[in-house]
C-alpha cells in the first residue's frame, strides 16, 4: 500500500481509536495530556528535515523520521483535541 493511503488508513484507525470528538477523559487526564509536547531537540530535528523535504534532498531514511514524526504528531494532536473538549464538557 502507497504511504499516503497508509497515512490516510492509520489517521482513520486512530480517529476511530481515540474518537478526538468524545469528552470522557476527567479534567485531571485531560489537563495532563494538554500538557504533552514535542521537546526542542525534536522541533529542532522536524523543522531541518521539514526544510529538507521542500528541497527534495531528503534521503529515505529522513523521509522515513519525518513520516514518523508526522504519525506520531497526528496522534498527541488527536488526543490534544480530545482532551480539550472534555475540559470544556467540565466547565
Amino acid at each position: 500500500m502507497p504511504a499516503v493511503h497508509e497515512s490516510a488508513a492509520e489517521a482513520a484507525i486512530l480517529n476511530r481509536l481515540i474518537k478526538p470528538n468524545g469528552a470522557d477523559f476527567t479534567p485531571d487526564v485531560a489537563e495532563a495530556l494538554l500538557k504533552l509536547d514535542f521537546d526542542q531537540t525534536d522541533r529542532t530535528r522536524m523543522h531541518e528535515l521539514a526544510v529538507k523535504n521542500q528541497e527534495g534532498v531528503l534521503t529515505q531514511a529522513e523521509e522515513e523520521e519525518l513520516h514518523t514524526y508526522r504519525r506520531i504528531g497526528y496522534f498527541v494532536d488527536s488526543i490534544r483535541s480530545k482532551a480539550r473538549i472534555s475540559l470544556k464538557k467540565h466547565v
